[in-house]
This record gives structure tokens, sequence and C-alpha cells, in this order.
């Protein structure tokens, strides 16, 4: 597999649960839970290419129970990005919309290969720091996309920083008797 990355730079957002907000920039909720393009023991960085996006993935098709969000803005400025909404590329990289979307919180549990976590760990393997896929919110649009991280940091060529410039969120997990429950 020959595959081009390239480079996104630009704006991401995240809507994740409040008790994360004293670190916004963490992987360590997938990386305990798993996700579609992590397996468990995996960081990984979920974000949206837009703030509809965000708000679609973390409701997961709930839109009139919506719970408590910590809404975040990131700057980015990535190399080694594959853009998997692009379909030479996914062909070039050997997978299909069908597997991108495949069940695999299901496939997991039933303890089946999971085609995502394949894809991560080849991708992983051959340098690519993350990618851009569809997202497969229920109610998402051809317009909705991610970008989904296996190595950034506050340093080039992979950064990633929130912008919190009037240093609104909390610094610490103080802020939270009981500490996050979940990412």
């Amino acid at each position: 597999m020959t595959l081009t990355f390239s480079r996104f730079d630009g704006l991401v957002y995240r809507a994740h649960h409040p008790a994360w907000a004293y670190d916004p920039e963490s992987g360590e909720g997938a990386k305990l839970h798993g996700g579609r393009f992590n397996r468990i023991g995996t960081a990984c960085f979920y974000a949206a290419l837009s703030l509809e996006t965000a708000w679609l993935e973390a409701q997961q098709g709930f839109a009139f129970k919506a719970q408590p969000l910590t809404i975040c803005t990131y700057r980015a400025e990535l190399a080694d990005i594959l853009d998997l909404t692009d379909p030479a590329v996914c062909e070039r990289a050997g997978v299909s919309l069908p597997e991108l979307g495949c069940a695999w919180e299901r496939l997991a549990g039933d303890r089946k290969a999971v085609p995502t976590w394949e894809l991560a760990d080849r991708l992983i393997g051959g340098g690519c720091s993350g990618i851009i896929v569809p997202s497969f919110a229920s109610r998402a649009t051809s317009d909705d996309r991610n970008l989904v991280l296996w190595s950034w940091s506050r340093e080039a060529p992979h950064r990633l920083a929130v912008i919190d410039d009037e240093r609104r969120l909390p610094r610490d997990q103080s802020s939270w008797q009981d500490g996050p429950k979940s990412a």
C-alpha cells in the first residue's frame, strides 16, 4: 500500500463530557473505552471539521435529550493525514465506505474482526498520524466529516492546541467531585 499523506491546517471542534474539560487535548477516554478507529489501549483524538458535526457526534442521535457538553475549538497544523472522504484515496488504502461505517461496537462485542481497527493498525504502522473520515452519526450528511488522530502534540509536525485564550477551562481535575466518568 503506497499512500500519499497530506497536511491539514485549520480549526476542528470537539464536544465532550464536561468532566474532561481539564484535559481537552487528551485521548485517554478513547484509550480506555476504544472507538471506531482505535482499539482499547490505543490513545486517539476524535474531532469534527464543523461545530455542527461535533454536536451530532456527541449526541449520537439523541438530539432531544442533550446532556451537558464542553465544546472546544482547536488549531490543527498536522502532517501525515489521509483523507478517506476521497474515494480514490479509499481505494488506494484498500478500504470501502461500508467498512468505515461498520458496526464496530457489535463486532468487538462479538469478538469479531473490526475492519476499522485493522485499517488503523495498518495506517499507524505506515506512518499515518490521522485520517479525515465521513461522520457516521445519526442524521449526518455528506458534508459532516471528522478528524481522527493517533499522533498529536503541541509541537510540529502534528500540532494540535485547544483555543482557550481567556483561560476558561479548569486546570486540573479538582473541579469535579467524582472525576471523569467517560469521555
